[in-house]
């Protein structure tokens, strides 16, 4: 490989690892994330670093010009990176979708009891109709009334995620 290309790629590839590790400094970039842009980073930087395992790469792949290699082995990443925040954005959305279902049955709850206590306040119900207590609307957890209370593993579960 010729060694201005290499120079390059070597530069490209340190800028990248300095990038991500300030992100992950500044907070912008979780680290459970961060841990496979540091991990292409590095690979990037290795394969950039020693043009004899680039060369070696591209020959057992067929490539015949080295530096083509790198830019595969980039790809490689980039989709596997692809593929774990696809996976990602697929359990947030999920997440996403049972919240709003909570929330629709809370709210739907808490306008039945608005209603009950209007119509007592109006003289139209008796009393007992409209007391009913907060854990009976939300629950003790603030989970709704109906569902089952998740237990200490899927709580942490949730808020992992």
């Amino acid at each position: 490989m010729e060694t201005r290309v290499q120079l390059i790629s070597v530069i490209l590839a340190a800028g990248l690892l300095v990038v991500i590790i300030e992100l992950v400094r500044r907070r912008r970039l979780l680290e459970r994330y961060a841990l496979l842009w540091i991990l292409s980073a590095v690979v990037l930087l290795a394969i950039a670093a020693w043009s004899g395992l680039l060369t070696g790469l591209a020959e057992a792949v067929g490539i015949a010009y080295p530096p083509s290699a790198l830019f595969l082995v980039a790809l490689g990443f980039i989709l596997l990176l692809l593929l774990h925040f696809s996976v990602a954005i697929s359990r947030v959305s999920e997440q996403a979708k049972v919240l709003a279902q909570r929330l629709a049955l809370v709210e739907d709850r808490l306008r039945e009891t608005e209603e009950a206590l209007a119509k007592t306040r109006n003289g139209d119900a008796p009393a007992e109709d409209a007391h009913v207590s907060i854990e009976e609307v939300t629950g003790p957890d603030g989970t709704p009334a109906d569902e089952p209370v998740p237990d200490a593993s899927a709580r942490s579960e949730l808020v992992e995620r």
